[in-house]
């Protein structure tokens, strides 16, 4: 294997300068859009008591020594600021949005880094539908920025100008992959695993005999679904089973989903949002649930935080959020091929 270059050497550096100018002016337009719809710009600690409880997700953990108490206390770097951010929504501000940091490890690839950078916003009296609205207008703004007037990756372009595509996650499983799904939903991991394994094997998607329904719903989704959207034009892929949307509300017109929303460009997932859910002691039966995952599947588990479900308690409006991958978008906008290839100083690889 060839001998990887220090990012900061010029002649590497120079390979990488045109995207860095271009992701220079889309952040800049980023923050002219938030400015324009009335939101105030927010910044929330990276050092979390618990730092997002969704079972597959890896923390980084580390010790806050404070002079002030008794021995080290443990914090973990955020997977995303969504608690700190709600939070705020209590103390009644309306209209938030965070550029931020987000770390997450054991990701690595030309589409992940262990430490990137997260565009998150919320509203307050809307839901899910409103963040559809933004999503557009944002990547219009954003493409406007890159010069070549169309999103390209990996060969695949997406052209927002054109009618987006809005598909509900059962749609998009009908279409691309010839399964009913919620005919295989009654409780998903019992005997209904097998029901959607069976489905898979239909159409030739491998399954193991202790796959669960969510490990089928994703082998399904990311060989024969997901690299249909987002092309021609961007896809809102929304209206998610309830098991994979532990905080987003349920949907008034079907139990078995939530009002979960993902955005697609160009086969990329760029952005999940959802309408929140606000009432507490179901939150808390949900992050109990993901900490009994976590801890099944990989022998550990992380704090809930208590205070986030105090506020809860104490009153959240009713609201809706997202979060957008920065660095994805980035590389959509220049058509670089790899996220190392848009960040303006990477975290060193292994040599």
């Amino acid at each position: 294997m060839a001998e990887q270059q220090p990012w900061w050497r010029p002649d590497v550096y120079a390979r990488r300068r045109a995207n860095l100018a271009s992701r220079a002016k889309v952040t800049r337009a980023l923050r002219a859009w938030f400015d324009s719809e009335g939101f105030i710009e927010v910044e929330t600690p990276a050092l979390q008591v618990s730092p997002g409880l969704e079972p597959h997700l890896k923390a980084f953990r580390t010790e806050l020594h404070d002079p002030n108490a008794a021995g080290a206390r443990t914090l973990y770097l955020h997977t995303s600021p969504e608690f700190a951010m709600k939070k705020l929504l209590v103390a009644g501000e309306p209209k938030i949005f965070q550029l931020t940091h987000a770390f997450r490890d054991g990701e690595r690839s030309n589409s992940h880094h262990p430490e990137f950078t997260m565009l998150e916003w919320y509203r307050t009296q809307v839901d899910y539908r409103t963040l559809w609205r933004d999503c557009e207008s944002l990547l219009g703004r954003a493409l406007a920025q890159g010069g070549r007037g169309i999103f390209t990756h990996r060969g695949l372009e997406s052209e927002p100008r054109q009618p987006w595509q809005y598909l509900t996650v059962a749609e998009a499983f009908a279409r691309y992959a010839a399964i009913d799904l919620f005919a295989t939903i009654a409780d998903p991991g019992r005997s209904e695993a097998r029901r959607l394994a069976a489905e898979a094997t239909r159409i030739g998607v491998r399954v193991a005999a202790s796959d669960s329904w969510d490990d089928v719903f994703f082998r399904v989704f990311l060989e024969r679904i997901e690299p249909h959207l987002g092309h021609p034009a961007p896809t809102i892929l929304y209206d998610y089973p309830i098991s994979q949307a532990a905080l987003a509300r349920p949907s008034a017109s079907n139990p078995q989903v939530a009002e979960r929303m993902e955005l697609y460009v160009c086969g990329l997932e760029l952005a999940n949002g959802f309408s929140e859910l606000t009432e507490g002691a179901t939150q808390r039966r949900r992050f109990e649930a993901d900490v009994a995952a976590k801890r099944t599947l990989y022998g550990e588990s992380y704090p809930i935080d208590e205070d986030f479900l105090a506020a809860l308690e104490h009153g959240m409006p009713d609201a809706a959020g997202i979060a957008l991958g920065v660095d994805r978008l980035i590389m959509l906008v220049t058509g670089a091929a790899a996220i190392d290839d848009v960040l303006w100083a990477p975290v060193a690889a292994v040599p």
